[in-house]
Order: structure tokens, then sequence, then C-alpha cells
């Protein structure tokens, strides 16, 4: 057979794939009948009443030079760790404002960091394909850098995310430009598991975002510029549990829903969506009132404690506070006095709930809390 010949089948096998693809998302709309909010409301559910005087920007954390790409909690809740285009790594005493460890790093051009579950060490990843483990409990050398504790070598792209395994400090997940995910042993520094790559079931482009399941740590969701999501077991490396089709750009950013079920991602396409794990379904879509037709990319996501909350960063700095029952924004961050004069990059939850922090291009952190008497939702 000619290679002309093969490259005819090739093109007509993929018209065909394509074809049913299609055909089996309309019928999973045609079945699909109502969404959460449409639900939430034939139910006479009302919004969360929200406003601004219930998440307050009690801090700004100030001392990157460069735009802060990435940041992450610790588990006990009261310190953060920020990585920066200014080739830092910076723990903060959340409660205090104060900088307990800036981290120079070997590699400037960093995008993604991690504390471990212990909050012993952090982790961070970037251009130079490598994750580096960094044990905050080391002495420093004699110019007063935290010397490298581990070098996870074997992406042979950009690191883009890292998130440790919960509860352990010896293995971590990593995202890649090179279109895999990798589980790591930090105690060996080698690779246990690559997800994707070779692999039929894995993405077909860089994949920039990671989340495991805090109910069941075997699995995790990654999200990649294929538009798509994909469900992993760490037992299983050889092909994705599912794929989650519906964004219409890349997948910049993906969360684990509280109850392990479910899972939200946000996207280029200016939408964020929640998808459940178990049918393959999408149950929601969070689209942005605009104003005018550009198109505001997601860049970051994270769910309150209960799952009522998303919290959604976009690159014109705007930071939604969407009612996830009812698909509805109750407060927006970015339009208060003193938010944020750049796009939001990254942002996260405090472990009890309590506090948000978000990063920007503008070089700095915001620690917002829920104010007055006000539960944790």
């Amino acid at each position: 057979m000619s290679v002309a010949e093969l490259k005819e089948r090739h093109m007509a096998a993929t018209e065909t794939v394509n074809t049913l693809r299609d055909r089996l998302k309309q019928k999973r709309l045609l079945l699909l009948d109502t969404d959460v909010a449409g639900y939430a409301r034939s139910q006479g559910k009302t919004p969360v009443t929200f406003g601004p005087t219930d998440l307050v920007c009690c801090r700004t954390l100030q001392g990157h030079t460069g735009k802060v790409y990435s940041l992450d909690w610790t588990p006990e809740k009261n310190r953060i760790v920020s990585a920066s285009q200014d080739g830092r790594l910076i723990v903060w005493n959340a409660l205090t404002s104060q900088k307990t460890h800036a981290i120079k790093l070997p590699c400037a051009w960093v995008m993604t960091c991690a504390f471990s579950p212990s909050g012993q060490s952090v982790a961070c990843g970037g251009l130079d394909s490598m994750c580096s483990i960094f044990n905050l409990n080391s002495p420093t050398d004699k110019d007063g850098n935290l010397p490298v504790s581990r070098m996870l070598s074997g992406h042979k792209g950009y690191v883009s995310s890292c998130q440790y395994v919960p509860d352990e400090d010896t293995h971590l997940i990593t995202a890649s430009g090179d279109q895999t995910c990798v589980l790591w042993d930090i105690t060996t520094g080698l690779r246990t598991s690559v997800f994707g790559g070779e692999f039929q079931s894995g993405h077909t482009a860089d994949v920039l975002s990671v989340s495991i399941n805090g109910s069941n740590s075997r699995m995790f969701v990654s999200g990649s510029c294929d538009s798509t999501a994909r469900l992993w077991d760490t037992r299983v490396a050889s092909r994705a549990v599912r794929t989650f089709h519906g964004h219409e750009g890349d997948v910049n950013t993906v969360k684990f829903f509280p109850d392990g079920n479910r899972f939200g991602t946000g996207s280029d396409d200016g939408t964020c969506r929640l998808f459940d794990i178990r049918t393959g379904h999408q149950l929601q879509e969070y689209s942005q009132p605009n104003s005018d037709n550009e198109v505001r990319h997601v860049t970051s996501i994270a769910f309150s404690v209960s799952g009522r909350l998303l919290f959604a960063g976009y690159t014109n700095g705007d930071c939604y506070v969407w009612d996830t029952l009812l698909a509805q924004v109750v407060l927006n961050l970015g339009s208060l006095q003193n938010s944020h004069d750049g796009r939001i990059s990254c942002l996260g939850l405090s472990a009890d709930g309590s506090a948000l922090c978000t990063g920007s291009w503008d070089t700095n952190l915001k620690i917002w809390a829920f104010g007055g008497y006000r539960k944790v939702i």
C-alpha cells in the first residue's frame, strides 16, 4: 500500500471518528434535558446572598518584583508559597504578611509551585522541564540560598503544574508541555508512572493543570491545550479513565469539587464548567456576562469548602464568585476598590476555607477573608 493510499485511509478514518463523536455529543445533549441551575430554579432555590462585606481584602503580600504565576497554601492554613517571574519562590506567613523564605531558583522561568502535605517542603517547575524540591528546614549555603534537595528530571517539555499526593510527602504529580503527566517518587527521584504520551487515550497537546481527588488520591484530573480534561487512575497509566469534552479553548485549570465526584474546569473560551466523573456529563456551564465581544480567559479556579461557591480568576483582572447551584455571579472581587491591577494568574483557598488568596501579574498577592459573623460557605 502506497503512502498516498495510507494518508487517504487515515483521513477517511479521522472523518468517521469526528462524525461519530459529533453524533454522540448530540445524543448526550438530547438525554441531558436540564442542568444544575435549571433544576435548582425549578425547586425554588435562591442565590447565595453575598456582597462586598462578605469577602474583604485584609492583606496585600508585597515582595515579588515580577509577575506572580502560581501559589499554594499549606494544609495548616497559615502559610502560602508563591512563584514569580522574578525567579523566586517566597514562603509567606499569611497571618502576619512576613516572608519566612525567599528561595532563588536555579531556573528563573518558573510556572508552578506546591506545598508538601507536611508543610516541610515546596516543589516548583517551569521552562527547564524539571521539578525542583526544596526542604525548608535545610541550612542555606554560603550565599544564603536554600539548596535544591531533589531534582525530578524526565519531562521533555516545560512543567506547567505540580501537586503533592495528599498525606504523602514522598509522591507528587506533574503536568507538562510534553503532553504527559507523571507520578514521581521523590525519595528515589524516579518516575513511578507516565500518563499519556505514546498512549492513544492521552492528551494530544500541552497539559496545563492537574488536580488530585481529595477523597480518593488514586484519581486525578488533567486539563490541556487540546480543549479536553481527562480523568486518570494512578494504577492504570496506559489509558485515561474518561475524557471530558465541551470546551472550545485551552483548559487552563482544573479543580476537584469537595465531594470528589465532580470537578471544575476553566478555559480560554471564557467559561468554567462542572463535570461529573461518574457519568462523564457536563453538569453546568458558568459563562461570565460580557458587555463587549472580548473573551476573558479563565486562568484559575477554586471551590469553597461546601462547593456552593466557585472562585474564578480572569485575564482582565476580574475574580468572579459564582453560585455553583444557580450559575450566577454573586460578587466580582475585581470591581472592589482594593483589587488587583493586572490579570489574576492564580488563586487558592485555605484548607479550612476561611480565606482566599489571589496572585496577579501586578506582582502582588492578596488575602481575602470572609468578613463579619458570616460562616464559611
